[in-house]
């Protein structure tokens, strides 16, 4: 005869049982995370965006007990970095602005994406809001005369090697948009939106190269473009900027991996990080401080399931280290 037992048995011998499975998970989490290296090197290309959000997970690997370091390199040189395993870490991957470099990198089979940390970014055509106001709302408007004498048929636009500057030289070469003819200035960020503000300022016409996050969609009154031809990507430009990983990194640090796997922010969060550093021109350690104070809940969720690299519990550690309250 099969012996059956009473509910109240089963259920209690599987909440006895059930704490011994858990410590053992939470045991061998920890001793993971001590067998750790302890660095961690990250490429810091010289936007402001990436900047911040990069001192920002530097500050808290190091309230867990690793040592960040960052390169400022290109984006370029980033991917083949990561291939070599000469990089650890990239949050700068914005696609489809990328994505001639990243394709082939992932071929390769030796980088790790993590996905999407921004949600809400996007690239595209920009301009002021009287310009769009004046009839200017799509890319197909750019060409018509009456409007492209006013731009003196010019798109200024980021530096030359920039995923941005593939995708706008790309458009003149094929005469996307009847852009065949015009010409792309290309310069430095600060030196673009040097050019929008005193266009602004004067009320002069500019069509540039823009993106979100950054402090511009916040100091400046601008309208992006529609864009038809999905020049800047599908769904008007709406891009992913993902988390990369150097394979050799991710399989030897699965504790870091899965905290920089969970940090992901908002395009308005990173936008205010950016206005701070790259228009307030404050240090972007003291920007990053202030955004991990006054966000423990975004905190706590990056940290959930993540240990320090002695075995604690990473939630704590951050709350003492940046004295942070309890969140719910």
């Amino acid at each position: 005869m099969k012996k059956r037992y009473p509910f109240t048995f089963i259920v209690g011998s599987a909440l006895l049982t059930f704490p011994l499975a858990f410590s053992a998970t939470a045991l061998a989490q920890q001793e993971m995370a001590q067998q750790e290296g302890a660095s961690v090197r990250f490429s810091s290309p010289p936007w402001p965006g990436v900047t911040v959000k990069t001192a920002m997970a530097s500050r808290l690997l190091e309230a867990l007990g690793y040592k960040p370091s960052q390169q400022e390199i290109g984006s370029t040189i980033t991917y083949e970095a990561l291939n070599l395993g000469e990089i650890d870490a990239f949050l700068a991957a914005w696609l489809p602005g990328q994505q001639t470099m990243y394709d082939p990198s992932m071929e390769k089979g030796t980088i790790v994406d993590l996905g999407n940390n921004v949600d809400g970014a996007r690239l595209g055509f920009a301009v002021p809001r009287y310009v769009a106001e004046a009839g200017v709302t799509s890319a197909e408007d750019l060409d018509k005369d009456e409007y492209a004498k006013r731009f003196g048929r010019t798109i200024y636009n980021i530096e030359a090697g920039s995923g941005m500057s593939e995708i706008l030289n790309g458009a003149v070469d094929e005469d996307t948009y009847g852009l065949g003819d015009w010409d792309l200035s290309e310069t430095s960020t600060p030196g673009m939106l040097s050019v929008v503000k005193d266009a602004i300022k004067n009320d002069e016409w500019v069509v540039f190269g823009a993106w979100t996050p950054h402090w511009m969609n916040i100091e400046y009154d601008i309208v992006y473009l529609d864009d038809p031809e999905d020049l800047w990507g599908p769904d008007e430009g709406h891009s992913d900027v993902k988390t990369l990983l150097s394979k050799d990194f991710a399989d030897s640090h699965p504790n870091a991996a899965r905290f920089l796997d969970q940090i992901v922010i908002s395009a308005d969060d990173q936008s205010e990080m950016i206005l701070g550093f790259g228009f307030e021109n404050r240090e972007p350690e003291e920007v990053a401080l202030e955004w991990i104070k006054n966000n423990p809940e975004k905190i706590k969720s990056f940290a959930e399931g993540v240990t320090t690299r002695d075995g604690k519990s990473a939630w704590p550690a951050l709350q003492e280290a940046f004295d942070l309250p309890n969140a719910g």
